[in-house]
């Protein structure tokens, strides 16, 4: 596996000479700030490759762009509506470009209005330290007392709702602001920001747009862009939603281990894959993360390797950020499974046989306490998963093992 680490660019917290001194071996990056739906031009990509090329003394850091994430996919794509058209071209045109720096994995996800989704960014565990939290009885006062969704109450259960009623009547004006603000949290950098009527905007253009249309929309955009990176040799790769189950009254299409069947079926081409992210689908119980690596692993064209631990068995549910090897991803026998993809991959001579992989999120701990950077994004955090990981995959690949034989 590639080791990886993703970097938000100049305003991240977490410099590249962090990185550099974790030992990871290329960067994971995006153009947050061109607004969604423009080009990125070959201008702001050399900029941002420069940039992760250069230690604080300018010393060079022997690090590269290596994976994209994310080159967006515009709410218009999404709804087929307004500009959606200049944006699926515009997006061809920015796989052109990033193909002529040499990028040639590009990870993006589908998921309407809201990106990933937590009520808490810095739950405290019993150590002290800190992690991101979804927890359903909060995101249920967000949707029915904050943002006041209409017939928001009969997407949750009886007894979630009397719960979310009696924990909203206990809550003043600044806890509904910062549950507000952790839930349409932005990146750092980003060009757009959401307010609630923003979100309240958009929700209600879904009004006419089922999972089927919304399939649909979704496989209309890879027939369009597909075969622009099948003749760029770019891998493009499908983030699943975050959590993977309807949130706000809208649907989710990328959940499952039957979802992303769907969608490599319905536009079957190498270039046509997945991210694999074990906490995304990790927190869903029916989801068998060591088994759809094996099941799907010659599409997995990017990993995000992270742990949750579920509140519940139900398949929508709370859940926190774990540390890497807890949780309730067997992060073992998934780093095995990789391994064993990986040597396959080998044997039939393909050029992309190590796939990148990247210690997603992390716990706070330590000096990221004062630190503060993105949530989910400490440096010492990761640099634990990273190591942890690391162990995994150099005891599976010892010769004594005999794992990936």
């Amino acid at each position: 596996m590639r080791q990886t680490w993703r970097w938000f660019g100049p305003k991240d917290l977490v410099s590249i000479d962090d990185m550099l001194q974790a030992g990871v071996e290329g960067v994971v990056s995006a153009l947050h700030h061109v607004p969604t739906g423009e080009v990125w031009s070959p201008s702001e990509i050399a900029e941002r490759q420069q940039q992760i090329a250069t230690m604080k003394d300018g010393s060079p850091s022997g690090l590269s762009w290596e994976v994209v994430e994310s080159l967006p996919v515009s709410e218009d794509i999404k709804k087929q509506k307004g500009d959606w058209r200049r944006h699926v071209e515009n997006y061809k045109v920015s796989l052109g470009h990033l193909a002529d720096a040499g990028i040639r994995t590009v990870c993006y996800n589908f998921m309407p209005v809201l990106d990933w989704t937590r009520t808490d960014l810095a739950w405290r565990r019993p150590t002290g330290a800190t992690c991101m939290r979804f927890d359903y009885v909060d995101f249920a006062v967000f949707d029915i007392h904050v943002l006041k969704r209409r017939n928001a109450v009969n997407d949750f259960p009886e007894d979630l709702v009397q719960e979310a009623a009696e924990r909203f009547a206990s809550m003043d004006e600044a806890a509904c602001g910062t549950l507000a603000r952790n839930i349409v949290f932005g990146l750092p950098g980003a060009a757009e920001h959401f307010t609630l009527d923003d979100v309240r905007r958009h929700i209600a253009e879904y009004d006419a747009i089922d999972t089927d249309l919304l399939r649909a929309h979704f496989i209309a955009f890879l027939e369009e862009v597909v075969p622009v990176v099948e003749k760029l040799n770019v891998r493009l790769c499908c983030h699943p939603d975050d959590p993977p189950f309807d949130l706000l009254g809208l649907p989710r299409i990328m959940s499952t281990e039957d979802d992303y069947r769907l969608m490599m079926e319905a536009v079957d081409s190498p270039a046509n894959g997945i991210t694999l992210c074990s906490g995304s689908l990790g927190a869903r119980p029916d989801n068998d993360l060591p088994g759809m690596m094996q099941r799907l692993g010659s599409r997995v064209h990017f990993l995000h390797l992270r742990n949750v631990k579920r509140d519940t068995t139900a398949i929508r549910g709370s859940f926190f950020e774990d540390e890497h090897l807890r949780g309730d991803t067997d992060m073992v026998a998934l780093v095995a499974a990789v391994l064993k993809e990986e040597a396959m991959r080998r044997a039939e001579g393909r050029a992309d046989h190590s796939i990148p992989m990247r210690p997603d999120h992390g716990q706070d701990i330590l000096d990221d306490l004062t630190r503060r950077a993105q949530p989910g994004y400490p440096a010492i955090g990761r640099l634990k998963g990273l190591a942890e990981l690391r162990g995994i995959m150099t005891a599976l690949a010892h010769p004594a093992s005999g794992a990936t034989r």
